[in-house]
């Protein structure tokens, strides 16, 4: 389905100017914004993707990865085609590349209404928008996001943060987690890993949907050899997310493994994983967590009082809760998070 787009103003000459993402595409008629899915015909803006659905299944939060957030719950998890950046190393490039195409029956239609029903028949606690970039998908997931705080579910947006001020105004009332991937902490790095250098506006939206909104951040680095892995990298993310944010906010640091364009790097070395979490610690972060490194200790939620573990988790399982109103079962030291 084929729907005019909402956050764009008309230009003179037909063009467009498209305030969905941070990428603030001025777009001539007939042609396409940065993420391929936003079209400009004859002066009117449509978005191509409104209720195109590439992958769609019911996940463990855990998985986004969230593990502040809701933990042992089911989400459903979907999402569309195209992306507001372009990573070398994109691990869903098979459709953060794709463009909508007519007749496309690699995709299926699922309209917001639709969504809410299946995830509701499914037992899910919430509803998660994920596999390419949400920001691009607005129209759809506004939508969805209303209709599915009725019904008493969550809301999260799995994303690079490239969603602009308007965009999380709009969505904000209806949004609860926004897991947020802080892909470096200079414009070179960012530019390398994402193909967009300005990366203040990533962090300025980030902090600005938690204290505007409310939202629930966690964050997520890749940490990439070579690119964005240097002491002063990781020490300026953790810096900026206990200072900006709060050091109560989630970090997560995970393992990369080569792909596609970056496919001669190496893996990540694990003493550069320890060096992060170390950094994580002297920067003053209470919970940081090691991703894809199956049976780290580093996934489990410790105290930080008394350092009693009290979400053990096994991959993307929760094994064991021990909290009482959200306090450490032991000690009694409030753990930071939403968990009813």
């Amino acid at each position: 389905m084929i729907k005019e787009a909402i956050l764009y103003d008309k230009l003179d000459d037909q063009r467009v100017h498209c305030h969905v993402c941070v990428r603030s595409c001025v777009i001539r008629p007939g042609a396409r914004g940065v993420c391929r899915t936003r079209e400009n015909r004859d002066g009117t803006l449509y978005t191509l993707i409104y209720d195109q659905v590439s992958s769609a299944c019911l996940d463990p939060i855990e998985k986004k990865p969230l593990y502040h957030f809701h933990p042992g719950t089911r989400v459903f998890s979907l999402g569309s085609i195209g992306c507001s950046f372009a990573c070398p190393g994109c691990q869903n490039w098979q459709i953060s590349r794709r463009q909508p195409l007519d007749n496309d029956s690699t995709l299926y239609t699922l309209t917001p209404e639709e969504e809410v029903k299946l995830a509701t028949r499914e037992g899910a606690a919430g509803i998660c928008w994920t596999y390419n970039d949400p920001a691009i998908w607005i129209e759809h997931t506004l939508e969805s996001a209303q209709l599915a705080k009725a019904q008493g579910l969550y809301t999260a947006y799995v994303t690079n943060g490239t969603a602009s001020r308007e965009h999380l105004d709009l969505i904000g009332p209806y949004l609860d987690a926004y897991r947020v991937d802080i892909k470096g902490f200079s414009r070179e790095s960012y530019k390398t890993v994402a193909g967009y250098a300005n990366f203040e506006r990533i962090l300025e939206g980030t902090q600005y949907a938690r204290e505007r909104w409310g939202m629930h951040i966690e964050c997520v680095t890749n940490v990439t050899p070579t690119i964005n892995d240097s002491d002063a990298e990781l020490r300026g993310i953790a810096g900026w997310i206990a200072t900006a944010l709060s050091p109560d906010t989630p970090w997560h640091v995970t393992r990369f493994h080569p792909y596609e364009e970056f496919s001669h790097l190496p893996d990540t070395p694990m003493e550069r994983l320890d060096r992060a979490y170390a950094i994580g610690k002297e920067e003053g972060l209470r919970y940081i967590y090691l991703g894809n490194v199956p049976g780290d200790p580093r996934q489990d939620t410790a105290c930080p009082n008394c350092g009693h573990v009290v979400i053990r988790r096994t991959g993307f399982s929760v094994g064991r809760i021990e909290m009482a109103d959200g306090m450490c079962a032991k000690c009694g030291t409030g753990i930071a998070g939403r968990w009813s």
